[in-house]
């Protein structure tokens, strides 16, 4: 069942918690990919000195951060790669969810063709927010789409297994100062797509 707006009006630490086993669904020129969110971090609004969105930031790039929790918000890092957030809580209160790794669960030989490689580590495809945003073909078209109502990209909850849910700091955020050391990074522990463990 898909995802309803109620679902996304919580802050990121309890979203990026409770999105971990639900599933993205992908659709474009009559395929459809499966995907598993497996690893996200979480970007607390105003006060967060790794967010975009620090002070209240808001930019054309930031904007869809301001959106309604159930939006994406899409950005490229390295002048390549786009990331994927699912963006949560209320209107004006910029909290986002980073999507960093998720598990493949239908349509593989897309994933593989998006990607262009032939790697023989199935595990390898999707295990960063770069390749899982290469391998489901999201690119800055998709950003402040709405996660609700989009026939291109949504997510659903599904009947999974149990998980354990493992925390650390998130990745690359040196500059952040103290918020550098916050635990906002969850993953499914022992899953073998998260990008490192």
């Amino acid at each position: 069942m898909r995802l309803k707006q109620g679902f996304y009006q919580k802050d990121a630490v309890q979203a990026a918690k409770d999105l971990l086993g639900k599933v993205i669904v992908r659709k474009y020129n009559d395929k459809t990919i499966k995907v598993k969110i497996v690893e996200t971090e979480a970007y607390c609004g105003a006060e967060d000195k790794a967010s975009h969105a620090h002070n209240n930031k808001k930019t054309k790039r930031t904007a869809p951060m301001f959106k309604k929790g159930g939006h994406s918000y899409i950005y490229l890092i390295y002048g390549m790669y786009y990331c994927l957030n699912v963006v949560t809580a209320a209107e004006n209160n910029p909290h986002a969810v980073l999507i960093r790794a998720v598990e493949p669960l239908k349509g593989l030989n897309y994933i593989k063709e998006n990607r262009q490689i032939k790697s023989s580590k199935i595990e390898n495809l999707t295990n960063g927010p770069g390749k899982l945003s290469q391998a489901l073909k999201i690119n800055k078209n998709l950003d402040g789409c709405n996660l609700i109502e989009s026939d291109f990209l949504y997510i659903i909850d599904t009947e999974t297994e149990e998980f354990e849910i493992e925390n650390s700091p998130r990745i690359n955020i040196d500059y952040a100062e103290e918020y550098k050391d916050k635990k906002w990074r969850f993953f499914i522990k022992n899953n073998k797509y998260i990008s490192r463990s």
